[in-house]
């Protein structure tokens, strides 16, 4: 399995044609405490770059882009009943949504983990 990132920080896990979908670890962090997320439903098709879910904290509000173009196969729903699933666990048990890659070239416009280390140091 293979993660990416976007300068938005949303972070994709990608195994085979189908990438899970989260924030990184800093933007949970920059939002604060979470404390509602809408996620899109299975079947929803989305392009790079639209807007895919919302996620709201004590803080603001804030859209998540999907960094890759498919179908949606699914919502977390664990997230509607525990959105600080988000805090505690961003990266794994906080994700957001998977979906079939329609694209995987697209892939190759996202940072690995090294480069998005790099990228957050400098914000």
């Amino acid at each position: 399995m293979s993660r990416y990132f976007t300068e938005d920080h949303e972070w994709i896990d990608v195994d085979g044609d189908v990438g899970t979908v989260g924030i990184s670890d800093y933007a949970q962090g920059q939002l604060g405490d979470i404390v509602f997320v809408d996620v899109p439903e299975a079947g929803k098709r989305i392009a790079k770059g639209d807007e895919a879910a919302v996620v709201e904290s004590v803080k603001a509000a804030s859209d998540v882009y999907s960094p890759v173009s498919g179908t949606v196969v699914e919502g977390n729903a664990a997230l509607a009943d525990e959105p600080a699933l988000v805090n505690t666990d961003p990266e794994i048990a906080g994700w957001f949504f998977r979906i079939t890659l329609s694209d995987a070239g697209e892939l190759d416009t996202l940072m690995d983990e090294a480069a998005y280390a790099a990228f957050v140091e400098k914000l």
